[in-house]
């Protein structure tokens, strides 16, 4: 049987539900695209839950709509500044003298049992990478022979009732939330190369309202982190700069913007009405990509410092993948090349079939994501299943149900 996989991208400019068929060789067909006007979230947070329950609602309906088919769960992408994380290492007893899923999904849950505060909740247990007797460097280490798996993980965790809120929003269009990813981590899904994983790599999703960051190291997230600013906050310099309405400036920002003011004429102008004009008026592009840049400059020093904090800025060779609508922008990546002083590339869902005509942009790396996410716990539950069947021997120390929920928290 095909598998169905649903994903709701609830971002601070749209909230993007899409339907998938899962089909040979990892091929998604998508079979249903939901984009609504985002409503009652700001830098990734729910500030109006009608409004926001709304504008998923309606994202939801079209879905259904287009797709033909109900939506009971989904995947819903996570941001906002409340998201942080904590490295936490795991050690238990190998049962048998030979590793099995038990053993691995153990030391996870001796990870996890760290001092998290009652008012946070885990979002991701990402597996870093294991020891055995003191062997490190072990990627898989099932089937391996031994007395003592280690575990070293990144643990994800979010603020409970922020959590909360988003899913009695997504609870609201009747669909109950299958898992939270962080958007950085599903954007990864689709846009890093396996070569850039294991190179090291950071994938900078740059939305309406946060920017969100995820480091890669030896095929494993090493980092996470959300900053609270965004294309936003562009276009709100752009209004204030050149005294707009928000979307007068938003559009001029789309089809006028650069963020390089050295590569834009000093003679190039274009017209618009401001605030208190009778008659159009014409504005410098210079004079406008000038705005752009200091704001777009300052998300690249944030970014480089939170990097550089993390104590991973020596091991990205692959440099920077940037994502999201904001990097869209003309000019971004040379900008974010001048600031960063290391390679950066922009990125897109390629390799789509089906209702996809709007969905090759950097927008809608998230939302793509989501359902490449869904893939790997489906994938993941297939094998966890085949492996609880071939063990004979012993109990399973936790129950199969909490057991596939660990799974279902790894990373691929």
């Amino acid at each position: 049987m095909e598998e169905i996989v649903v994903g709701i991208d609830v971002g601070t400019t749209k909230i993007c539900t899409l339907v998938a068929r899962v089909e040979d060789e990892d091929v998604l067909r998508i079979l249903g695209v939901g984009i609504e006007p985002s409503n009652g979230i700001r830098k990734g947070i729910i500030v109006d839950l009608d409004a926001a329950s709304y504008a998923i609602t309606r994202s939801v309906e079209r879905a259904e709509q287009s797709s033909g088919i109900e939506i009971a769960s989904a995947l819903v992408s996570m941001a906002g500044a409340h998201v942080s994380s904590i490295n936490s290492r795991g050690v238990v007893a190998i049962s048998g003298e030979v590793v099995d899923d038990y053993d691995i999904t153990r030391a996870l849950e001796s990870a996890r049992a760290v001092a998290i505060p009652h008012n946070r909740e885990v979002i991701h247990i990402v597996q870093r990478g294991f020891s055995i007797d003191g062997q490190d460097g072990i990627r898989s280490p099932n089937g391996m022979h031994g007395y003592r798996l280690e575990v070293e993980t990144h643990i994800i965790t979010a603020a409970a009732a922020t959590i909360e809120n988003l899913r009695q929003c997504v609870g609201a269009a009747g669909v109950e939330v299958q898992q939270f990813v962080l958007n950085p981590l599903a954007s990864a899904e689709v846009v890093l190369t396996e070569n850039e994983r294991q190179m090291g790599a950071a994938v900078c999703d740059i939305g309406g309202g946060t920017t969100d960051m995820a480091i890669y190291v030896d095929g494993k997230v090493w980092h996470t982190m959300v900053l609270a600013v965004g294309g936003n906050h562009v276009t709100a310099d752009i209004a204030h700069g050149l005294r707009l309405p928000v979307a007068q400036a938003e559009e001029i920002k789309l089809q006028q913007g650069y963020a390089l003011r050295a590569e834009v004429g000093a003679e190039d102008y274009f017209s618009i009405r401001p605030f208190g004009e009778d008659k159009p008026v014409q504005i410098n592009r210079q004079e406008l990509a000038h705005i752009i840049e200091a704001r777009v400059e300052e998300i690249f020093e944030l970014s480089l410092q939170e990097i550089k904090r993390s104590g991973y800025d020596g091991l990205l060779p692959a440099g920077m993948i940037l994502t999201g609508g904001t990097s869209a922008l003309e000019g971004i990546r040379k900008l974010a090349t001048e600031v960063l002083g290391f390679p950066v590339r922009t990125a897109q869902p390629e390799n789509l079939v089906g209702m996809v005509d709007q969905l090759h942009s950097p927008a809608y790396s998230t939302s793509v994501g989501l359902l490449r996410w869904a893939m790997k716990i489906h994938e993941n539950e297939i094998a966890f299943n085949q492996g609880r069947k071939s063990r004979a021997k012993g109990e399973p120390l936790m129950n199969l149900d909490a057991a596939k929920n660990w799974l279902k928290r790894l990373l691929p």
